[in-house]
């Protein structure tokens, strides 16, 4: 794999996660023909809060990731440690089975070496920001992990709908902002239209840098109340994250995703992984380390 190669896995392990990109169409991850019963947005909110995975102090797996980028497709072999609230450690390995980058993130920094080139990138949040694109944020990438529901607010108002078998939570903040851009930019609609198409809406909100417009929705399972999906999309820049949740470990594994997929994409670029995880452990302490040789120079 060469340096370009190693960027665009940094920028999809990292960036997967931290919801700046988007996602094509595709199918729900469960299909069934059950009719579920009627039930208050409140109470779905109310029991997806209660079913989600609690925190884990530690957890490490291993992976088989499969990436779809703009440049073909990538497969390659990983480690995943993780400690919360603390920093994540991913360590990529090709085929040949030697350890080709490094990654450590915590809640401030991210470290990348490049084992090819001998290079490294050493840099706060911030400088990470401006050099990828996107805000590294260490803890939508655990909750990811773990299964969790990245951004459902217990406090928060949503809409309920029943979606082939599975119930679907809609934050309600696009109302919202319609009604801010068309105060903002009244030329820009009728007089007395609540109803604006979705084209006008995001010219509308990107004129007005609206940069808050956000709306999420979450898959539940009927049974558990679990969620098993989460799609994040960006109104004013059109961009999109969806994040699945497959393979719940039962039995002698934990309950956790084996298995996440994802996508990313706005209006010029689309990319896609999977991360299959086998090993999943949740006990500890972990050892992180990251030491960059002398011989190393930064990125360029």
């Amino acid at each position: 794999m060469n340096r370009h190669t190693h960027k665009e896995i940094v920028l999809l392990l990292v960036a997967w996660l931290l919801l700046a990109q988007a996602c094509r169409p595709f199918q729900s991850v469960i299909h069934t023909d059950r009719e579920l019963p009627l039930r208050s947005a409140e109470k779905v909110l109310e029991r997806a809060v209660t079913a989600q995975p609690a925190p884990a102090r530690y957890y490490a797996a291993k992976a088989d990731v499969d990436l779809t980028l703009p440049e073909g497709n990538r497969s390659f072999k990983g480690i995943i440690r993780s400690v919360q609230d603390s920093a994540i450690w991913l360590s990529i390995v090709p085929a040949l089975g030697i350890e080709a980058a490094r990654v450590l993130i915590t809640t401030d920094s991210v470290k990348f070496m490049d084992r090819l080139h001998d290079t490294h990138f050493l840099a706060g949040r911030d400088s990470a920001r401006i050099r990828f694109g996107m805000d590294p944020d260490l803890a939508l990438f655990q909750d990811a992990l773990l299964g969790r529901a990245i951004g459902l607010d217990p406090l928060e108002k949503y809409r309920v709908d029943r979606e082939e078998g599975l119930y679907v939570l809609t934050s309600k903040e696009r109302r919202r902002f319609i009604r801010a851009a068309e105060d903002l930019l009244p030329e820009d609609t009728l007089a007395g239209d609540r109803d604006m198409p979705e084209r006008r809406l995001e010219r509308t909100l990107r004129r007005a840098e609206v940069r808050e417009a956000v709306v999420l929705r979450y898959w539940i399972e009927p049974d558990s109340f679990r969620v098993v999906r989460v799609r994040v999309s960006d109104l004013v820049h059109d961009q999109h994250a969806d994040v699945r949740y497959e393979d719940i470990g039962s039995e002698d594994r934990p309950p956790l995703p084996h298995r996440i997929s994802l996508s990313l994409s706005d209006p010029a670029r689309h990319a896609s992984g999977t991360l299959q995880l086998h090993r999943v452990e949740t006990t500890g302490p972990l050892n992180l380390p990251f030491k960059v040789p002398e011989k190393f120079v930064p990125m360029e």
